[in-house]
């Protein structure tokens, strides 16, 4: 095959305790799956989960140093607990889900909230409030041969050292297969896609020169800096 120019080189997420990589396909994330969290939104009690994308190429291995991003006064952190899939499908019901899963890692689904909150009022799309370039910031994945399947456990995210987020996975509103049985009604999943299963309550603004670290019990901590 003969491209017009060589093409972007695939994304990928370093496996912990191995030199494999792990090759993203998609990013899918699930939006207020925690119930303090969706008070904080304006949300209200155990609703449908429903579904957003970021592109692959925002994810940031590692973490580090992120650029601050243009057009916004007002951004957001949301640590997360991220499912990478080594199994897709359509229709996976939920008592099957899990064997479709290779990891989990941490990440941080960082949000425009100014460019989400005005999209909202205009009934348009996210995608600029949440898909914007370094986006997505990943640690390692942990197999899931090593972790298990993780199913309560805290999730925590400090600004300079001061904790804003502090809660437990135990608190999500659907679970992590649950959560995979719900996406493939809506797409066909497969091997390579990644899911943010939400965040807990206690978002806050961040600025130029903030140092957010933040963590999932069993997975490891990741750190940025936004310059």
């Amino acid at each position: 095959m003969h491209y017009v120019f060589p093409p972007a080189a695939p994304t990928g997420i370093p496996v912990a305790g191995t030199e494999a990589v792990f090759p993203v396909r998609r990013v899918y994330c699930v939006g207020q799956n925690y119930a303090l969290h969706a008070k904080e939104m304006g949300g209200d009690g155990r609703q449908p989960p429903f579904f957003f994308s970021k592109p692959a190429d925002a994810l940031i291995p590692g973490g580090g140093r992120i650029a601050y991003p243009p057009k916004t006064d007002n951004l957001q952190h949301e640590v997360e607990l991220v499912v990478a899939l080594s199994e897709g499908g359509a229709d996976i019901p939920v008592e099957k889900a899990l064997a479709r899963v290779f990891g989990y890692a941490v990440g941080i689904d960082l949000t425009r909230r100014d460019l989400q909150a005005s999209a909202k009022e205009k009934g348009r799309p996210w995608d600029m409030a949440k898909g914007f370039d370094q986006s997505g910031p990943i640690g390692a994945i942990v197999p899931a041969a090593m972790s298990g399947h993780p199913q309560k456990g805290r999730i925590w995210l400090s600004v300079n050292d001061a904790v804003k987020q502090d809660g437990d996975l135990a608190e999500m509103i659907w679970n992590v297969a649950e959560i995979i049985a719900n996406l493939s009604t809506c797409v066909e999943l497969a091997a390579g896609d990644l899911i943010f299963t939400g965040t807990p309550a206690g978002v806050s603004t961040v600025v130029r020169g903030d140092t957010l670290r933040c963590g999932v019990e069993g997975l490891g901590e990741l750190t940025i800096a936004l310059v």
